[in-house]
């Protein structure tokens, strides 16, 4: 089990050689300092250090979750099992329903593709493109992933803007004593899958590398649900000095999914497992190449620069959204063939380079940190849409005429930062911040309507300053109270100035979205037996972009994607998890560990028509409990998730033919896995949605839907890895 953050254990060794036989005479030799800096947790969640790879992490929230020490179905990335220890995560289950991965939020945000996070994998972005199409369809699988680190809003300074926060997927590393280490995983189980991950790593003086390749296949608990993934990645790294290492990095997907489609509230409750849709593809092609170089330029000053350039795709053929999940997908019986339907096609390029500096300093006989940096991005994405496609029910892109939408976008990017530590005493500390985004987004195109052709050729500028600040009291050595309060901003995105069709409409005043997140809270360690993080939080939200049900009880009804209104999030976070025997005798190799990741939400608008209404797909409370044993041989983890009732629109419309409004029940899932290791092989089992329960997470206006995306039932799994 690895053992990690949030601790610092300086060790100081003065050694002293006494005489030698033939001598009266002493020597003494004393050895340098040495500083080790760990992440310190009972099982698998902890805390990031006041400062770690030149960012600033004192008086923020967050949180640190060692993927390797979790029991967690990994060959299809459970984000229940994986993530669900941080508290009020809030998860969109629709990788088996059309997507590649996940989405995920916190706070009662929208948790639809993660629109709301900063999602990087190793220190870099991976989603489409930030500010305009900030949505993930790649994630690394989790069995490549050592931690994941989340900040939550106060990471506004130091990574972006987005009111969510940031979550950085870090990759394995190589073996630093290993000339050659290989490791492979398979897995199979429930509704045909299979997954294989294999990867290779060393270290051959001062080259390391690092490489895997994970291929996965499966047929769906759904019919029409069948898709492949092929992700790889590959890292070399030079490291000529302790002071300095470089390196360049490839990550790599290719897919094919085919997408079930939606249902209205009557299929599903007659059978989620239905699909009246056989005719629906995804691909999602995503390719990121990044470069790096870490140098401590003296003991007290480190310089990192990352640059990255993305350039990626998500191409889709389907039965279109035009009448909801209620339009059946059927052959016209007069020609025997189905209606053509519509292709899109969307090109995602950016090129990043964030430059960070961190220098330590003395003020009288304080040590201060300052952190500072600048990220430039220049992104630029090609929208196609409503390409007349063919009648069949293959995988085929080719259309007929023309898009009846075709739009160049681009977004600039420029934005310095910088946040300081000042230590007070040896417990207190003040770290103000400041971030300035420039922002130049360009769009030139046409989109043909009723009323003909419209073209568009905008440009607009925004300069946004972003002001924040942080304190933390250090109560024990592994204890601290936290406090913070930063700026956050969120333009206009891409799909947002897009209408999707008839089901859905945009209003052509659309403004950006600005306010700020604030929080408070105590966390810590207790010996070897105690971890917890228990706070308050409250964001300010103002001209939220949400979604309004027009015309409701009439057969014109459509959902209005428009600034709903402001709207406020507030509640209480809290992480506990004790470790029964390590309390009962703190030398004990086995534990016995308790959880409970507990959210309590009250997310509503504040003004505007709707004033008093809760937001959309923020649900009262998250709650998750679990149990989890461990040894030297066998551990298992059984887990409840427990996520309170939602809805799907600004109006709370509990029923509505609209496929994005509607009510989202509360549901409870059971998960429960295993693992047993001997020697170099290790045996992993489980199930997930242990009582089958029939539920959703989303509505969605358009694909994979339109309409209600069932999460998947009662499933299982087995596998077995070694490390050679």
């Amino acid at each position: 089990m690895m053992k990690h953050t949030l601790i610092l254990i300086i060790a100081l060794f003065p050694l002293t050689l006494v005489a030698q036989q033939k001598k009266d005479s002493t020597k003494t030799i004393s050895l340098q300092e040495i500083v080790v800096n760990k992440i310190k947790t009972v099982r698998g969640t902890g805390h990031m250090p006041d400062v770690k790879d030149g960012i600033i992490y004192a008086g923020k929230k967050n949180e640190v979750v060692l993927v390797d020490s979790l029991d967690a179905n990994k060959a299809i990335n459970n984000t229940r099992q994986i993530l669900g220890r941080i508290p009020g995560l809030n998860i969109v289950e629709s990788e088996t329903g059309g997507f590649t991965a996940n989405g995920i939020s916190t706070r009662g945000l929208n948790p639809s593709q993660s629109i709301e996070m900063n999602t990087r994998q190793n220190g870099y972005n991976i989603s489409g493109d930030i500010f305009g199409y900030n949505e993930s369809y790649y994630l690394p699988p989790m069995e490549a992933v050592s931690r994941i680190e989340m900040v939550r809003g106060a990471a506004s300074l130091q990574y972006g803007s987005q009111f969510g926060g940031m979550i950085n997927y870090v990759l394995n590393e190589a073996p630093k004593d290993k000339k050659f280490e290989w490791y492979t995983s398979e897995t199979g189980g429930s509704f045909g899958l299979f997954n294989t991950f294999n990867s290779i790593g060393g270290t051959i003086n001062k080259i390391s590398y690092y490489g895997y390749a994970q291929f996965r296949t499966m047929n769906g608990w759904r019919p029409n649900s069948q898709q492949w993934q092929l992700s790889a990645f590959g890292k070399i790294q030079f490291t000529p000095s302790e002071k300095l290492n470089a390196g360049v990095e490839y990550t790599l997907l290719r897919n094919r999914i085919k997408m079930p489609g939606g249902l209205t509230d009557s299929m599903f409750n007659a059978d989620p497992r239905t699909s009246f849709r056989s005719r629906n593809w995804l691909k999602s092609p995503w390719n990121i190449v990044t470069g790096y170089l870490n140098y401590n330029l003296t003991p007290q000053t480190f310089l990192s620069i990352k640059s990255s350039l993305m350039f990626s795709n998500r191409s889709l053929v389907w039965r279109n959204e035009d009448g909801g999940a209620a339009a059946l997908d059927e052959k016209d019986p007069l020609t025997g063939q189905y209606v053509n339907r519509e292709v899109e096609s969307e090109d995602m390029n950016n090129a990043t380079t964030e430059v960070r500096l961190t220098h330590d300093y003395t003020t009288g006989k304080m040590k201060n940190t300052l952190g500072s940096g600048v990220r430039f991005t220049y992104a630029w994405f090609k929208k196609q849409s409503g390409g007349k496609g063919t009648t069949g029910d293959d995988f085929d892109l080719s259309i007929t005429g023309k898009y009846e939408k075709d739009i160049n976008f681009t977004t600039t990017n420029i934005a310095p930062f910088i946040e300081n530590i000042f230590r007070v005493n040896d417990r207190f500390s003040i770290t103000p911040g400041f971030r300035f985004e420039y922002l130049r987004s360009t769009s030139d195109g046409y989109k043909d309507s009723d009323d003909g052709r419209l073209t568009t050729n905008e440009n607009r500028k925004r300069y946004l300053p972003l002001f924040g600040l942080g304190v933390q009291y250090k109560t024990t050595s592994y204890t601290n109270a936290y406090a913070n309060i930063s700026q956050a901003y969120r333009p206009i995105s891409y799909s947002e100035l897009s209408p999707i069709g008839v089901t859905s409409k945009i209003d052509q005043n659309l403004k950006d979205a600005k306010g700020f997140n604030a929080d408070l809270g105590y966390r810590g360690t207790v010996k070897n037996y105690l971890n917890f993080d228990i706070g308050l939080f409250y964001i300010a939200y103002n001209d939220r972009i949400g979604t309004i049900l027009m015309n409701p009880g009439s057969s014109n009804q459509y959902t209005l994607r428009t600034n709903v209104a402001n709207s406020v999030h507030k509640g209480l976070e809290s992480y506990v998890e004790f470790n029964l025997l390590k309390y009962l005798n703190s030398h004990s190799k086995k534990g016995l560990n308790i959880f409970n990741s507990l959210a309590l939400i009250n997310a509503e608008y504040t003004s505007g028509e709707f004033k008093g209404n809760r937001v959309e797909t923020a649900a009262k409370y998250i709650n998750r409990i679990g149990v989890t044993y461990h040894d030297s041989r066998l551990s298992g983890t059984f887990e409840m998730s427990n996520t309170g009732d939602a809805y799907g629109d600004a109006t709370n419309a509990k029923i509505s033919s609209d496929p994005v409004a509607g009510y989202i029940p509360a549901y409870t899932v059971l998960d429960a896995s295993f693992t047993y290791r001997l020697n170099k092989l290790s045996l992993k089992a489980g199930m997930n949605n242990i009582a089958d329960k029939k539920y959703f997470t989303l509505r969605a206006d358009e694909y994979p839907g339109p309409g209600i995306i069932p999460s998947i039932g009662r499933n299982f799994y087995l596998g077995i890895s070694a490390k050679l």
